[in-house]
């Protein structure tokens, strides 16, 4: 028996959190994974898991050989897919993370798009409003909303992104004026605790210099989209992302604020680890999502094809 089946039993047990949930995962009996992990530590003289009859652990030696061969198997299993992506169709399972906000939106249609026209592929779709880890958490790709920031991570930008200012016009009238971001400490705002300093909202002046304004209000959430209905319900002023707020925007249930005040330095971005060789799966699914925001909504999905990354 080769070490790199010895190695990949071990992933598989550790990413499953257990011998009989990797057996139904992998299609092996507990049995022959429990004895290839066995051998795999006979072969280095070292425990890498500490079993007990209802769970099992990672020793500190597991931990360490766990985060290094992981990244072996995938430049391994990487560089196959290199070499097989112009000789035959993707296969395999991709792990993507994306904010809830992205995936419960419209725009969240790209990922279903994409799955459509690859069903070879398995998707495996996480919507959380973590920072996650994309390496120590095994994931593939990241959608992320943000301002770019230095990483050691590498990132494609798929489309332009911003929050506006929103209100419905009944509050507004109740309220009497806001002429300046600053009169917005005074007023009635709705916080959306997904961003960063949810509770001091951040301007740029004309000439570019930055402020932020401290606000509070009746209703704290973690969703946007419980802060539109509560806007559009007339409790206040929230700030809302434009692909969620324009429909509402559209029918004159919400109006914008302060439009010349907001930064523009955020954008929908796909990000991936620096990997020597990139999955055939991941590039394939990068350059859809760049094609994919740049068509009008409602055309035929983008093929991927003659927009290739760089």
């Amino acid at each position: 028996m080769d070490t790199l089946t010895r190695i990949r039993a071990f992933i598989d047990v550790v990413d499953a959190e257990g011998f009989s949930a990797a057996a139904r995962r992998v299609g092996r009996s507990k049995a022959l994974l429990s004895k290839y992990v066995r051998e795999l530590e006979d072969e280095l003289g070292a425990l890498l898991l500490n079993r007990t009859t209802r769970q099992f652990s990672l020793t500190e030696a597991g931990h360490t050989y766990y985060r290094t061969a992981s990244e072996i198997l995938k430049e391994i299993d990487n560089l196959a897919d290199l070499v097989r992506a112009n000789n035959s169709d993707l296969k395999g399972r991709l792990r993507i993370t994306a904010p809830r906000t992205f995936v419960d939106a419209e725009i969240g249609q790209s990922l279903v798009d994409f799955g459509k026209q690859h069903p070879e592929l398995s998707l495996e779709i996480i919507s959380d409003d973590r920072f996650v880890d994309l390496v120590e958490e095994g994931f593939d790709v990241a959608i992320r909303i943000t301002r770019l920031e230095d990483s050691t991570l590498i990132a494609r930008k798929l489309d332009d992104f911003q929050v506006l200012i929103c209100a419905a016009p009944e509050f507004l009238e109740k309220a009497g004026p806001i002429d300046h971001p600053t009169d917005l400490s005074k007023v009635p705002c709705i916080l959306d605790t997904n961003g960063r300093s949810y509770s001091n909202w951040r301007f740029v002046e004309p000439d570019g210099s930055a402020f932020t304004v401290p606000v509070s209000g009746p209703i704290e959430v973690n969703s946007p989209l419980a802060a539109l209905r509560a806007a559009v319900s007339g409790l206040g002023v929230s700030i809302i992302p434009d692909f969620i707020a324009r429909p509402k925007i559209a029918t004159g249930e919400l109006v914008t604020l302060f439009d010349e005040f907001l930064p523009r330095d955020r954008g929908i971005y796909a990000i991936y680890p620096h990997r020597r060789y990139l999955p055939a799966k991941v590039r394939t699914l990068v350059d859809f999502l760049h094609a994919w925001f740049r068509k009008p909504r409602g055309q035929p999905e983008a093929t991927g094809q003659g927009d290739q990354l760089t």
